[in-house]
């Protein structure tokens, strides 16, 4: 169905009367988050950026459903290095310390070509200076893991496929492929690249014409990737498990249109990532490349194509391959997968809103897909703590806040990805960046490069607030400050309220 029109009113929340400058206060008691009134979040999709959100709301005391259309929690993938763009979050929330316990610190990156001759080393000893904390090399599944335990059980439906929603001024119903339906205040689409939501939002907003053309395309897609987690393996057969920090290894394949990684984890597994570079861009609509589907079968022919790329490292310190850890895959680790590129411009419409990979979409090479989907969770969070769930036009001024603060952050993300991802490309400028990198000066790389990389390190305004120990001051908050200013006006004004009270009453 169409989405309503909803006659916004004159919105009650202006963010821009509070200066983005303001110092962090504070953050509010429990009893003052009860006395608020809290919107109902229905969140579809439990990936990283749903749980985190999820999360996030329940230490708000925020009311929230997760709605997830797999019917049994299970999450596929290579590792992830993380850690230092998402340190001061995991510490509000109190898990910061499981999250090292199931990563290693990332110090280097060691590039070779294809037939393990040494390339560059990209170093990253100084990213703890500048950020205050380490990243870490973390399995996928168990970064999951850590995320869902932290989710009660009666917040997180499996087996809900979102067949449609509607919205309008009194709130937003989704429909669910098994005839139930779930009403609540907010929608959040956070079901992936291939979102249900964002598909049938921008359905609906084109009808209306509202639709910019560029969000009117198929997703394109430029690779196909191979992943998944060896069994643990004994680190006296294999010495570089041995190391406390965790092991970066990229082959890039000049003569093949194959480029790979292999991580190393505190479990003493090997994580892969094997990367197919296509001749052309495609798309879902358009599919040129008739080997790209994705399942069981698709993986398992991918699999035997890549055995033969070598990997260094392996059994008593010797060079393997990529079919040699497979080989010591369980075959339900092993995903096959497009990697998707793009940015949408529509983030938003009516009550519905997206993060994520269901609002952008970024290579894999830039190492910044989970942490930008907890970023978006964070500022999001923030404008829903503060926001009266009866007022369409405040939900408005949430969403366009989040968007302001999240799309340009995101758009300068999905640039640095797209250079990460020429390492590996195969064309003219894939070969100039690889070759300005590999000569880039240690100092100029640090400062143009990996300094600002890691500039953000967002925390919520709902929560006790972090000391943030990093040389390089965090880039700007927005959400931060604006709803701490929020909080401080409406915690002043009920205390002047309940004082004009109590001398109502004594009198």
């Amino acid at each position: 169905m169409p989405v309503p029109e909803i006659a916004l009113p004159e919105p009650m929340l202006d963010p821009s009367v509070y200066a983005s400058t303001a110092k962090p206060k504070p953050s509010m008691t429990e009893e003052e988050l009860a006395n608020l009134e809290k919107p109902k979040v229905l969140i579809v999709g439990a990936g990283i950026g749903g749980l985190t959100l999820g999360i996030l709301l329940k230490k708000g005391g925020i009311p929230f459903e997760i709605y997830e259309r797999a019917k049994e929690v299970k999450s596929l993938g290579s590792a992830l290095l993380v850690g230092s763009k998402v340190m001061t979050l995991l510490q509000q929330l109190q898990i910061y310390e499981e999250f090292q316990a199931i990563g290693k610190p990332n110090i280097q990156t060691e590039v070779y070509k294809e037939d393990l001759e040494p390339y560059f080393t990209m170093n990253h000893d100084y990213r703890a200076k500048n950020t205050g904390g380490d990243d870490y090399v973390v399995a996928r599944p168990d970064l999951y893991d850590l995320l869902l335990r932290q989710i009660p059980k009666e917040n997180l439906h499996l087996g809900k496929r979102i067949q449609s929603f509607e919205q309008n001024m009194e709130g937003v119903m989704i429909r669910c492929t098994d005839n139930t339906t779930h009403f609540g205040d907010i929608l959040v689409g956070s079901d992936g690249a291939h979102s249900a939501v964002r598909q049938h939002l921008f359905h609906d907003l084109k009808k209306n014409d509202k639709l910019p053309a560029s969000d009117d395309v198929p997703l394109p897609f430029t690779t196909v990737c191979l992943v998944g987690q060896t069994r643990p393996m004994d680190p006296e057969e294999y010495p570089v498990l041995k190391s406390p920090n965790g092991a970066f290894m990229s082959m890039l394949g000049f003569e093949t249109r194959y480029s790979w990684s292999v991580f190393t984890t505190i479990k003493n597994t090997f994580c892969f990532l094997v990367v197919l570079h296509l001749e052309h861009k495609a798309g879902k609509a358009n599919d040129v490349f008739t080997d790209s589907k994705c399942g069981p079968e698709a993986a398992e022919t991918m699999s035997r194509e890549v055995r033969h790329l070598k990997v260094p490292n392996g059994k008593d310190g010797n060079d393997w391959t990529i079919g040699d850890i497979i080989d010591q895959t369980p075959k339900d680790s092993i995903s096959k997968c497009l990697l998707e590129e793009k940015v949408f411009s529509t983030w938003y419409g009516g009550r519905t809103v997206l993060i994520g990979d269901a609002c952008h979409k970024f290579n894999p090479a830039g190492k910044s897909g989970a942490a930008a989907a907890m970023h978006d969770a964070v500022a999001l969070a923030n404008w829903i703590c503060v926001l009266r769930p009866k007022n369409p036009a405040d939900i408005n001024v949430a969403f366009e806040e989040y968007y302001k603060e999240r799309f340009p952050i995101a758009k300068d993300t999905f640039s640095n990805s797209q250079m990460y991802s020429k390492l590996a490309g195969k064309d003219f400028r894939a070969m100039a960046v690889t070759h300005l990198l590999k000569r880039l000066p240690l100092w100029l790389w640090k400062r143009l490069l990996a300094a600002k990389k890691n500039e953000a390190r967002p925390q919520v305004s709902f929560l006790p607030l972090v000391e943030d120990k990093g040389a390089r001051p965090p880039a700007p908050q927005p959400s931060l400050y604006k709803t701490l200013a929020l909080l401080e006006t409406r915690a002043k004004a009920e205390t002047k309220k309940n004082h004009s009270t109590y001398m109502s009453v004594a009198v």
